[in-house]
């Protein structure tokens, strides 16, 4: 896994290799009125069920055409109050679908879509979808306005530098996000506006195979405070023999330094296993010489046969003083479930790929909606 901080790496790379990934990642949490966002375009769709089946059947020639991954392209808009769940939508299509050049940074995928303004260091984030599913419209336009910047470069030294292409590029570790969302009930077209003054984050993750195929596990996240920002990042890998990777990245926000730690040591504790969760350790701890955090998972916000996302505390040390609770958002990946049909059925439920009638997900989303407490 190469690491990135070089903005210019936020272009499309069409990548064309049969399973090949890409995504842009976008989150934002407004503490104030408990609303949080999180949304991402991909082009090759590394959780799909359908992009899995058709690269297996290529990989075992009984599918004569490889599968090429803008034809699996997609996009996901899930919004949370207070860590619960209003909108979790994730839509899937072919190339028609998805609009993006070499020259510029900048997705649409229907209409959703976002462009960034390199004179202003910006991000502008457009959506506009229905979600017959549940019976809601969505619109909403947020502004990522960058924070400080950082320059850090690191190549994956595995089998000397001799492994499969993935790359995760820390674009933005922090952002100022304003905006509107709006909730519109189809039923009765009654209308919920959420304005938005948030902090958030954007990175970006592309990789030249399927991950099931390289990585083995991950766990990210990231937290503000007015002392600190962190982001955290760990990465195991299918070949046990290959290093783990661990990166730690701290600002301090009084000085405005900023530092990286890239050769933590990594503990995980509480393992959880769920049937629709994977194995997974509650509690993370990172530490070297002078700097450790404390990861402790709380509330699930999503989850699924593969992935978690939580809301977390982080308890950070350094130079032996301890420090408030740093409230954030945590991820866990564990790609090898994406080997998993039966997983893989469940996975159904959740997406909505264009043309493709599902008793699975439109069953889903009507238990899902009788749920609705917002």
């Amino acid at each position: 896994m190469n690491i990135t901080t070089d903005f210019c790496q936020e272009i499309w790379h069409d990548m064309r290799e049969p399973g090949a990934y890409e995504w842009w990642y976008f989150d934002a949490e407004d503490t104030t009125s408990g609303f949080s966002v999180v949304l991402i375009w991909f082009a090759g769709f590394p959780f799909s069920p359908y992009y899995t089946n058709h690269y297996e059947n290529w990989k075992k020639k009984s599918s004569s055409a490889p599968p090429l991954p803008s034809n699996y392209s997609a996009f996901s808009f899930q919004l949370y109050k207070n860590g619960d769940e209003i909108v979790n939508f994730i839509r899937e299509g072919g190339h028609e679908l998805f609009e993006s050049t070499r020259s510029e940074i900048g997705i649409r995928f229907e209409k959703n879509s976002f462009i960034y303004n390199a004179e202003r260091d910006e991000y502008a984030l457009d959506i506009d979808f229905s979600y017959p599913a549940r019976q809601k419209k969505i619109k909403a336009s947020l502004l990522f306005k960058s924070g400080q910047r950082i320059r850090y470069e690191k190549k994956d030294a595995n089998n000397h530098g001799q492994v499969p292409r993935h790359q995760w590029l820390l674009s933005v570790p922090k952002a100022v996000v304003e905006g509107l969302i709006e909730v519109t009930e189809l039923p009765d077209g009654s209308v919920r506006r959420i304005p938005f003054q948030a902090y958030g984050y954007h990175d970006h993750n592309l990789g030249a195979v399927p991950m099931q195929e390289y990585l083995s596990r991950w766990y990210w996240g990231r937290a503000f405070s007015e002392k600190f920002d962190l982001v955290y990042y760990v990465v195991f890998f299918k070949n046990n023999n290959y290093t783990p990777l661990t990166l730690l990245l701290l600002q301090n926000n009084k000085s405005e330094k900023v530092t990286v730690h890239d050769t933590m040591h990594f503990h995980e504790s509480q393992f959880r296993l769920g049937l629709f969760a994977p194995l997974h350790s509650r509690t993370l701890k990172l530490h070297d010489k002078n700097t450790e955090i404390e990861v402790r998972h709380q509330k699930v916000l999503d989850t699924g046969p593969f992935y978690l996302r939580f809301s977390s505390d982080i308890l950070l040390t350094v130079d032996g003083k301890n420090f408030e609770p740093i409230r954030g958002i945590s991820e866990f990946l564990d790609p090898s479930r994406l080997h998993s049909r039966m997983m893989r059925l469940f996975t159904y439920c959740r997406i909505w790929r264009d043309g493709v009638p599902s008793i699975m997900y439109n069953s889903y989303n009507r238990l899902k909606g009788s749920f609705d407490l917002e």
